[in-house]
């Protein structure tokens, strides 16, 4: 039991001191717009994920994330131009031939709309936000997307719920304020290079600062401090119907905290994708695996198994276990993956 309350304590007091960094997904290379509204409508068709993650599953209390996201295109035209652009049966839709082929959309709008719930033990935090981006070409198959988003994110600490022998005269609870509720506005911006064989992204989230503070006195709290984020991906053909995509993403926010993800996924076809991935932060890392399968052109299912690694914890905390589910609407030239999004 010493050994339990101890590894909450951590937990907890982790969760506390850095709750201004953005929640974990396994699976954000599947829909990198939860992390840069410049990829709102970067698609052919209206994009709807909703992801479930369930985190450390071995302590009562640990992080439970949730989300729901919807982008689209505003006054796309799609790059193909002949009937020979269009799948052949027998034939791979997503070929050497198909990126060959390939050229950057026509300038074009793109808005979206995301809402995520974070909740670890007594502390629930949430984030809504709209999105506007605009995508313009440089090249013949390259393009450079910028957007922003603005909404609200707001953190509730309800110590009703906290476990402690005498919570009343804990300070960092503050039970005498009642439930810590705060909200702030969220702004985000980013950019988005893209083309047929590689994307790189830059992006900026919580850009206005806060505190919550959690009594009277001010000693205690939560800052909401910036987040950024910088990805690079590139995609490796491998035969006709093999592609391998490495990407990298780096997180950093205030104080000097960072995280480093490094995946890979390998694509067959249009159909089917397993993957990799190794989380590396201050705080906690770990592996990560990956799969998922297009049902139709308009629902497919991801899902992500990740093991901890960080020596203190891994033996009490248990794994993770993150579920994706995409719908797409209007996608009158039947794409099963994202081509933009890889």
């Amino acid at each position: 039991m010493k050994k339990i309350f101890l590894i909450m304590v951590y937990l907890l007091s982790t969760i506390i001191a850095n709750a201004q960094a953005k929640p974990a997904y396994t699976q954000y290379v599947l829909n990198n717009y939860i992390l840069n509204p410049a990829l709102a409508g970067i698609e052919n068709y209206t994009d709807i994920k909703a992801s479930f993650r369930n985190q450390w599953t071995g302590i009562n209390g640990a992080p439970v994330t949730s989300y729901m996201s919807i982008q689209a295109p505003i006054g796309k035209s799609d790059y193909r131009t002949s009937a020979t652009s269009f799948a052949v049966p027998g034939e791979n839709p997503r070929g050497k031939q198909y990126w060959q082929d390939y050229t950057a959309p026509q300038p074009h709008h793109g808005i979206g709309f995301y809402a995520m719930n974070d909740k670890a033990g007594y502390i629930n935090r949430w984030t809504i936000a709209a999105s506007y981006a605009y995508h313009k070409p440089l090249g013949v198959k390259t393009t450079l997307a910028a957007g922003f988003n603005f909404g609200a994110s707001g953190i509730n600490l309800d110590a009703t719920k906290a476990t402690f022998a005498d919570p009343t005269n804990d300070p960092a609870i503050g039970v005498a304020n009642g439930d810590l509720k705060k909200i702030k506005p969220e702004i985000g911006a980013g950019l988005w290079l893209y083309s047929a064989r590689y994307f790189a992204g830059l992006s900026v989230l919580n850009i206005v600062p806060g505190k919550a503070k959690f009594t009277a006195n001010n000693r205690y709290g939560t800052y909401f401090t910036a987040n950024f984020f910088a990805t690079v991906g590139y995609r490796f053909s491998m035969g006709e119907d093999f592609t391998l995509i490495p990407s990298v993403m780096l997180q950093y926010w205030q104080p000097q905290l960072l995280g480093a993800h490094f995946n890979t996924k390998l694509q067959y076809r249009d159909k089917v994708w397993v993957g990799g991935s190794y989380r590396y932060s201050d705080f906690l890392a770990g592996y990560s695996a990956l799969a998922g399968f297009n049902i139709s052109n308009t629902l497919n299912v991801g899902y992500s198994y990740e093991v901890a690694t960080t020596s203190r914890l891994r033996t009490y905390i248990g794994n993770t276990h993150e579920i994706m589910v995409g719908f797409t609407f209007g996608n009158k030239y039947s794409d099963a993956c994202p081509r933009n999004v890889f």
